[in-house]
């Protein structure tokens, strides 16, 4: 694995959710680098990556109440264990389990194993709400997916907070997780 500046320089072969990505990270002036890598859908695979990127990426989890009524993007550190019963009494919502695939394309047209807060930007109707755990706000920089897991990017983490974010209309919560036993 390599590591890039910004987008690749023939888009060619790439998914569009891909290429809408480095358009609205560029058009937004905020740098990045990249990699490519084989899919990467689970944590082991992306502690690889994490090495050639020089930071963590982070544990994006799609989250749901019980009624559906309510979805969470939840960014956490990928080393701490989730626990729903943390989580739901910090956001006063019970019953949270994971989103189905169907909602994760239809609000942030991403499928799974690439979830990322780059599908924020898909989701123009702010049916999801923003999670953050503080110790993902401590790090320089974020690792994330552009809305497909066989790509990573590392993004300021003060980029995300202070241009993309506001540029999608989504607000955040900091949550704490401690995620032990």
């Amino acid at each position: 694995m390599e590591l890039y500046d910004g987008r690749p320089a023939d888009a060619a072969e790439r998914l569009p959710r891909e290429v809408r990505t480095y358009d609205y990270l560029d058009g937004l002036g905020i740098s990045y680098k990249r990699t490519d890598h084989e899919r990467a859908d689970n944590m082991e695979a992306c502690n690889v990556i994490d090495a050639v990127l020089g930071v963590i990426i982070c544990k994006n989890l799609f989250l749901c109440n019980r009624q559906k009524t309510a979805f969470y993007l939840l960014m956490m550190p990928g080393d701490k264990k989730f626990k729903t019963k943390e989580l739901s009494a910090q956001i006063n919502s019970a019953r949270l389990s994971f989103a189905e695939p169907a909602d994760m394309l239809r609000y942030l047209d991403i499928e799974p194993g690439a979830v990322s807060i780059m599908g924020l930007m898909n989701d123009r109707g702010h049916n999801v709400q923003l999670l953050i755990d503080e110790d993902v706000l401590k790090d320089e920089y974020i690792g994330c997916h552009p809305c497909v897991c066989t790509s990573s990017l590392k993004i300021r983490t003060a980029d995300i907070v202070e241009k993309f974010l506001p540029a999608t209309g989504h607000a955040y919560k900091t949550v704490h997780l401690v995620g032990e036993d």
